[in-house]
């Protein structure tokens, strides 16, 4: 695991049109998982196609209109960035031609996961969106639930977090890598990070028990993280807001994970949540 490739950074500088990160399910090593940021100019489209794949677009920025073979939607977004409020997200079934129109300057994210049953196209707005505050103390993060465990779709699973400045997430550290429900079932899953400041970061680290993985990464702007298996905690750099898109699927469509036992201790010591949460509202 040491040589294998899980820190991903932009391939172009940000505020250009085009791909900023594109990370195919072949070349990284994924079982389910693509992923690709993309931002365009006003006027400007982009054209793809889901083939053998469910897609999660969320509108990271600005506005667009997508046109489809399975419905159309104008004007959806309207946050001026992760930190302007919640998420709309499209999703899109297996075999589906689509077209996406910037009507402002916008930034997407396209979540694709392989798939075998077709389900109904969905947008989904952020009065829909359930808001979780999780955690306590210095721990304490904002979930928004874009595609639950419920929601009608093959394996992908799509949350935003927003973790204040100096604050602990995904906390205690905790593991989804075996499939033993109700308890924990085996997800791979990608953080994709925005921070609210250009010269911003977090720390991300990544391990398993037996140390075969054992990674501590600083994590920058428009970077993205694959977990492969093992415990995945992250902190915010002091001063600044720290934001992740987590894209999961795997063996069922559950969140169920598996705390380290070192730390689970620590869920009992939590007696109030942080004030400055939630990060953004609708």
């Amino acid at each position: 695991m040491s040589t294998r490739q899980i820190h991903f950074r932009p391939s172009s500088p940000t505020g250009g049109a085009g791909a900023s990160l594109s990370v195919a399910r072949d070349t990284a090593g994924f079982e389910h998982l693509s992923f690709q940021v993309r931002r365009l100019i006003p006027g400007q489209s982009f054209s793809a196609e889901t083939a053998a794949n469910e897609l999660g677009i969320v509108m990271l920025g600005g506005v667009c209109s997508v046109e489809s073979s399975a419905g159309g939607w104008p004007r959806i977004g309207g946050r001026a960035n992760v930190f302007g409020g919640v998420a709309h997200t499209l999703y899109l079934p297996i075999q589906t031609r689509f077209n996406l129109i910037a009507e402002s300057a916008c930034e997407f994210a396209l979540c694709y996961c392989t798939a075998r049953t077709a389900y109904p196209a969905r947008l989904i707005t952020p009065g829909e969106v359930e808001i979780e505050i999780r955690g306590g103390g210095n721990a304490t993060r904002q979930i928004n639930h874009l595609l639950k465990p419920d929601f009608p779709a093959d394996r992908i699973l799509l949350v935003e977090v927003y973790t204040p400045s100096g604050n602990w997430s995904s906390y205690p550290p905790h593991k989804h890598d075996v499939h033993n429900p109700p308890a924990e079932v085996d997800l791979e899953e990608i953080y994709y990070y925005k921070i609210d400041r250009p010269e911003g970061y977090a720390i991300q680290r990544v391990y398993t028990a037996d140390r075969r993985l054992d990674e501590t990464l600083t994590v920058r702007d428009g970077e993205m993280v694959f977990i492969p298996e093992g415990y995945h905690p992250v902190v915010a750099a002091h001063g600044y807001n720290v934001y992740y898109l987590n894209v999961l699927a795997g063996t069922a469509r559950s969140m169920a994970a598996t705390d380290d036992p070192n730390y689970a201790w620590v869920r009992s010591a939590w007696r109030e949540k942080d004030p400055r949460v939630p990060v953004v509202t609708r």
